[in-house]
């Protein structure tokens, strides 16, 4: 049986988060869609992720933002056949509203990213831009932010 690209990223992404960064794991993100220019995932609100007033936990929407931004470039890497090291070199949050259920972050930047890979690849050095991740509570609020991060995405390609 062939999974489609959708499950096959969410499959990766739980592998991922098992094997790597069992923080991720924890939270259970899930990807909804995902494609050259963007991704949208979501954490679930419940006991895993809430704080004490029964909103998304800080730390829960730090790992929401770091998956939107960290996955859409690992996978344009995976995609083009090229392997890199991928960190973030620094973290700017806005908190507008407390989501007080499931949340979903959107990262539009895959243009951008594409470009920093494309670059690395050409040079060889560390290439570093900000990216914008927008978390929403579509439930509860629609498309308004809940929280807006910006976090400077590195990325350089490793090995042959």
């Amino acid at each position: 049986m062939f999974s489609s690209p959708l499950a096959r990223a969410n499959q990766h992404l739980s592998l991922f988060g098992f094997l790597k960064v069992p923080m991720i794991g924890w939270c259970r993100p899930k990807i909804l869609s995902i494609d050259d220019k963007h991704v949208t995932m979501r954490i679930p609100l419940g006991r895993r992720t809430k704080n004490h007033l029964n909103s998304m936990y800080f730390g829960a929407l730090a790992v929401g933002a770091d998956v939107a931004g960290g996955f859409l470039a690992m996978a344009m890497a995976e995609q083009r056949g090229v392997k890199i090291s991928l960190a973030f070199k620094s973290v700017n949050a806005d908190f507008h509203k407390r989501p007080e259920d499931d949340v979903v972050f959107t990262c539009l930047d895959g243009d951008k990213i594409n470009q920093m890979i494309s670059e690395s690849i050409e040079t060889g050095h560390r290439v570093n831009q900000p990216v914008t991740i927008v978390a929403t509570c579509p439930s509860l609020h629609g498309d308004e932010p809940m929280a807006t991060f910006e976090l400077t995405l590195s990325v350089k390609k490793i090995g042959e």
